[in-house]
């Protein structure tokens, strides 16, 4: 859930998996959320901590659902997909930067 995320910001690690020019597009991204695109997961996911909880966001959950069941085979047990991504986050009118458009 988008809104208990952004309550939760503080107490853990986003990560953004679209594209770099999703990242700065007209959708913005989660202010705090660091940028891995999808496709450097494989090689990035050891800078991710194991003990942390860890949200996946994309723009509408599909490519973030993809890199929880990724982060839960690589022996992550707090890993969570933000279903409804970047669209349900502007929706909702959640803050955003990078917004570029």
């Amino acid at each position: 859930d988008p809104k208990e995320l952004w309550e939760q910001k503080d107490n853990v690690v986003m990560v953004d998996v679209r594209r770099p020019d999703e990242f700065t597009g007209e959708l913005g991204h989660v202010p705090g959320s660091e940028h891995i695109v999808l496709d450097n997961l494989p090689q990035s996911i050891g800078d991710l901590p194991k003990n942390r909880t860890v949200v996946f966001i994309c723009r509408s959950g599909a490519r973030s659902g993809r890199a929880t069941a990724f982060a839960h085979e690589q022996g992550f047990t707090s890993v969570y997909n933000m279903k409804g991504g970047m669209l349900l986050w502007n929706e909702l009118g959640l803050k955003v930067e990078g917004r570029n458009g």
